[in-house]
């Protein structure tokens, strides 16, 4: 039997996880909306990501007999008045998301429950590969965004990027 903060941090997680989504959502509308389509394509494919996240979480708790309770998903409140504030605002969110993990994974080792920290390390190390490419996108944004063509080759360079499905196994 699951611990019962271990099993309502999760679930709450799942909310966070589509909540991230919409926020990536709202993202890459914002960039389309502004012709910058190549972050466009960049942003949805981080929703992508996030709803993948919280389909594993739902995943994981059902295998652990855990009957999964969706809750409404906030609308993202953020206001962009230009390129970097997506950036910027991707970054911090990561950073919170990874706080929410390890919130997760304390409460899930101070109960030792193994299972869910072998579930968990997968996610502690995406979190820091979301927060260096968040990071990443940030400086290669202030180092060319105020050049046109070089914005223009960093749009390219984001609208080749595609979705693959994570590799995690429950």
């Amino acid at each position: 039997m699951m611990d019962q903060k271990v099993q309502d941090l999760l679930m709450q997680q799942v909310n966070k996880e589509f909540y991230s989504a919409y926020l990536y959502l709202d993202m890459a509308n914002y960039f389309i909306d502004n012709d910058l389509d190549g972050f466009g394509n960049w942003y949805t494919i981080q929703a992508q990501e996030e709803r993948d996240h919280a389909m594993l979480f739902i995943k994981y708790l059902q295998n652990n007999s855990v009957a999964v309770k969706l809750d409404a998903i906030a609308k993202p409140d953020k206001v962009f008045n230009d390129p970097i504030d997506p950036l910027l605002a991707g970054l911090e969110h990561e950073k919170y998301v990874t706080s929410l993990i390890h919130d997760i994974y304390d409460a899930a080792y101070s109960v030792k429950d193994f299972r869910a920290m072998q579930f968990l390390d997968w996610f502690v190390k995406e979190q820091g590969e979301e927060e260096t490419n968040a990071d990443s996108l940030i400086k290669k944004y202030k180092l060319y965004g105020n050049d046109p063509r070089s914005l223009y080759l960093l749009n390219q360079e984001l609208a080749g990027r595609v979705y693959s499905a994570p590799s995690l196994v429950i």
